[in-house]
């Protein structure tokens, strides 16, 4: 049997793709914007000193985006940090194809409702080439990580890339996905017709 494809990547496909080309006027549907991937950075300047603490830090990672992180090493010496070149300060995942819808589905409905005192997500985030970063204070706000196995509390970045000339580009696609930025009245929550549902229609 073939493996259906993620809920929000049917979505875009379905929905958003047409709901982009009438608003922008995109005549060629190679102008539509789409996500191309998902970077998940963290980086651990306390793990000069207390080098395990990279470990827990990569399983982590791991729990949260279900691919295995990558350890990214210093690229010069800093002798006020104590921290020599090839030294390993910090953990990254690239997200793409299906995990990559699937922690978006994941990030837009479950974790950013559990950030304490969310009011949306900022908007001033782009980088002027159609990408979006934002930092998260706290791991906590996954579910799969577990309270109880927390050692220490960390941060993280996340980049979403899209495949967009333009920020007005890429904010309209990921508002379009369920991103809920500061200021939304309603924010969009995509709707999905479930597997069992569509199955029952059929």
């Amino acid at each position: 049997m073939p493996v259906a494809a993620p809920r929000l990547q049917a979505h875009y496909v379905n929905v958003v793709r047409e709901v982009l080309a009438t608003q922008f006027g995109f005549t060629n549907g190679h102008q539509i914007p789409s996500l191309s991937k998902i970077v998940v950075n963290c980086g651990v300047g306390e793990a000069v000193k207390q080098p395990k603490l990279l470990d827990v830090v990569v399983e982590e990672l791991a729990l949260i985006t279900g691919q295995k992180p990558v350890r990214r090493k210093a690229k010069k010496s800093i002798s006020n940090f104590g921290l020599r070149e090839g030294q390993e300060i910090g953990a990254s995942v690239t997200l793409r194809g299906s995990k990559m819808w699937e922690f978006l589905d994941r990030f837009v409905s479950v974790a950013c409702p559990r950030i304490r005192d969310f009011r949306g997500l900022g908007t001033k985030s782009f980088d002027g080439r159609g990408n979006y970063t934002i930092g998260i204070k706290e791991q906590m706000i996954f579910p799969e990580i577990n309270y109880d196995m927390v050692e220490q509390i960390h941060g993280m970045d996340i980049t979403f890339v899209t495949t967009a000339e333009k920020d007005a580009h890429a904010m309209a696609l990921l508002h379009q996905l369920g991103m809920p930025f500061r200021g939304d009245d309603k924010p969009v929550i995509p709707k999905v017709a479930q597997p069992a549902a569509t199955a029952a229609a059929a």
